[in-house]
């Protein structure tokens, strides 16, 4: 299928659990042939200004460059005391409508312990609003992440239901992504007479 999917790997720390996962579902994505192109946007090692701060590095628009070309998006997103993290929180106040307008995506929570829960019904209450990003009705939480997707590491039974839970739920999100091709040719997002949602 001809699409782009854009993960974001929400953490702010360089070397992120929430990255390990955001590239292995990303690799899952090239090996399923689910979509022709594959951008991982990674807040820990390219971080964008703390909001209103000026960018100086111009860091902003390499990321927008790569999402206006996003058919989809992976939103991958670490609990961090019950929360989604500042990072990807200070994401969502940067996109606009313009890159994330009627874009299908897949929320990912990432929690250390058995949590990771919270972080995504966050992100659903409040960062859809302005960019009108589409976060699907899946969701995958992955729980215990030092122990999973790990190179060279023999999944346990826990684990494989998890990879065929993922690859299920990356299926689901192509689908949308080529079905809402055709809504978004319909709806002009560059001039919208009510840019801020209700």
């Amino acid at each position: 299928m001809s699409l782009h999917i854009v993960l974001i790997a929400g953490s702010s720390q360089p070397d992120s659990q929430s990255a390990k996962v955001a590239h292995y579902l990303g690799q899952r994505l090239r090996q399923l042939k689910l979509c022709e192109q594959v951008t991982l946007l990674d807040l820990g090692r390219s971080p964008l200004p703390l909001w209103p701060s000026p960018d100086s590095n111009a860091a902003w628009s390499q990321y927008s460059a790569s999402l206006l070309q996003a058919d989809a998006l992976v939103v991958v997103t670490p609990e961090w005391n019950g929360m989604a993290c500042p990072a990807i929180k200070n994401f969502f106040v940067y996109a606009g409508h313009t890159e994330l307008g009627h874009k299908p995506a897949l929320l990912v929570g990432v929690s250390a312990g058995v949590g990771g829960a919270y972080p995504l019904a966050e992100l659903r209450v409040s960062s859809y609003k302005n960019c009108r990003i589409c976060y699907l009705p899946e969701q995958l939480i992955v729980r215990q992440v030092e122990g999973v997707f790990n190179a060279h590491a023999e999944p346990t039974p826990e684990e494989r239901h998890l990879r065929a839970r993922a690859d299920w739920t990356l299926e689901v999100l192509a689908e949308y992504a080529g079905a809402m091709k055709h809504l978004r040719s319909c709806i002009d997002i560059r001039d919208v007479p009510f840019a801020n949602g209700m």
